[in-house]
């Protein structure tokens, strides 16, 4: 793994956390405890701050990273995002499945308990309602988060990865 300081920052984190041989943690980010940052993916804090709290894993070739002078990233806890997904400058909140190849622009605002779907894009300054699935490019608001979806997508997701990071240490 990569984990580099930028700019007097240097990336700190909590207890039993994994990161792949091939990440990349740059700069000023901090994360919680038991999170993953998957093969591929990279997490450049070098021109604004990302903070991620527990139990969330990066997949493989995600990238998270802001804005200049401009947009912070705020990850809340039990967050799961998809391979090859982007997070870039915005706020996740708690309990969110960032689909696989998904994008979440600037200053967007995604409340707790949603489902992203695979593919999406979450536009600039969008504000994502609690418990709703989005999906589309734009995208748009197709239905509620189940207790099935709940508990057999968003938490079983986070669940795994917390399991296979063992596999890895």
């Amino acid at each position: 793994m990569l984990i580099k300081t930028v700019r007097g920052f240097t990336p700190k984190w909590g207890n039993n956390c994994f990161f792949a041989e091939n990440s990349s943690i740059i700069g000023d980010v901090i994360f919680g405890s038991n999170c993953s940052v998957w093969f591929s993916a990279v997490v450049r804090g070098d021109v604004n701050s990302i903070r991620i709290g527990n139990r969330v894993n990066v997949q493989d070739g995600a990238i998270i990273h802001g804005t200049y002078l401009k947009s912070s990233t705020k990850i809340g806890n039990d967050v799961s995002i998809g391979h090859n997904a982007i997070v870039h400058g915005c706020t996740l909140k708690d309990n969110i499945l960032v689909g696989m190849g998904s994008i979440i622009m600037d200053d967007a605002i995604v409340e707790s308990n949603t489902i992203i779907a695979a593919g999406s894009v979450i536009t600039k300054n969008s504000h994502i309602t609690s418990g709703s699935v989005y999906a589309g490019v734009p995208a748009r608001k197709i239905k509620d988060v189940s207790k099935e979806l709940k508990e057999g997508e968003i938490k079983r997701i986070a669940k795994n990865y917390l399991e296979y990071s063992k596999w890895f240490k």
